[in-house]
């Protein structure tokens, strides 16, 4: 179990990353477009899997069709669909109020994957201390104000709230797969996973990403490589295999329940790049979060 709830920790700090990555490039107007972002991340994530595959073809498994169908929908839901709603809901309502949407992530994993035997009543202080922490720092961020306008704001709103359902959906469905299926280990459903969400990635870019020439004249593509490889092999691969060793370890409510580390270190990332502390209000929500996954982590015991 110790070595599940590690697992999902150092995942959710992996993931956190991604929050503040579109905010290190120019994207928009002259600059890279979220389908850019995206497809240069996930391609990324499939090279090093193709790899891993490559290289280990001798000890390495190779899926079978109906393994390779679900891995194919499990990258759509889990990866280049929910990424690409995720930049553009960050593009649009910024970094602060996405985080914490998704931060609800835990909360409907919660509800969704409990499992049978688990009381309700030893789930409630970990449910209650997450959603105090989320009204908390809603309160907090939307009150310091949010650029753009509102129609860009609410926009955005939408589209994370589309990226938290493809997120929950894939949790259960990733979590039980894995339950099912135990001579599929970790590393390699990572790597099959990277397949499907690098080649489903870059038909995204050949259908919707900018010129391959005005891409490569651009000032900042130095940084784009960077935050491509960056994201594309810590954010994606290692963590893909952290939560895959932490979904076969411990049940969904929990591991959704650890999901909040994302949360908060998105979080703490995006204070960093801004340059400045959180507020009391933000520093007492993220301690709220802490406690809820601590009592969470108490009742499955």
């Amino acid at each position: 179990m110790l070595t599940g709830i590690l697992a999902g920790l150092a995942a959710g700090a992996l993931w956190g990353l991604v929050f503040v990555v579109p905010r290190m490039i120019n994207m928009g107007e002259g600059g890279y477009s979220s389908v850019d972002l995206i497809a240069g991340r996930f391609a990324v994530y499939g090279l090093v899997a193709a790899l891993i595959i490559v290289l280990g073809w001798r000890t390495r498994r190779l899926p079978t069709l109906r393994q390779a169908g679900a891995a194919l929908v499990m990258s759509v839901l889990g990866f280049s669909g929910y990424y690409l709603l995720l930049v553009l809901a960050i593009r649009d309502a910024g970094t602060e109020v996405p985080s914490l949407v998704i931060g609800t992530i835990p909360i409907w994993i919660m509800l969704l994957g409990k499992p049978q035997g688990l009381r309700w009543a030893s789930l409630l202080p970990g449910l209650a201390l997450t959603v105090a922490g989320l009204a908390l720092m809603m309160g907090a961020t939307h009150g310091a104000g949010q650029e753009g306008t509102a129609t860009h704001f609410w926009r955005g709103m939408a589209f994370v709230s589309a990226s938290l359902v493809c997120w929950t959906v894939f949790a259960i469905f990733n979590s039980a797969w894995l339950k099912r299926h135990p001579e599929v280990n970790a590393t390699d459903w990572a790597n099959w996973l990277g397949i499907a969400t690098g080649l489903g990635a870059l038909l995204m870019w050949a259908v919707a990403g900018s010129d391959f020439q005005a891409m490569t004249v651009r000032e900042e593509r130095g940084t784009f490589v960077l935050l491509c490889v960056l994201a594309g092999f810590g954010s994606t691969w290692l963590a893909t295999i952290l939560w895959n060793v932490a979904s076969q370890r411990l049940s969904a409510s929990l591991c959704g329940q650890l999901i909040v580390s994302e949360t908060v270190f998105a979080l703490l990332y995006s204070f960093a790049w801004d340059g400045h502390w959180p507020t009391l209000a933000q520093a007492a929500a993220c301690v709220l979060f802490t406690l809820g996954i601590l009592a969470s982590i108490r009742a499955h015991r």
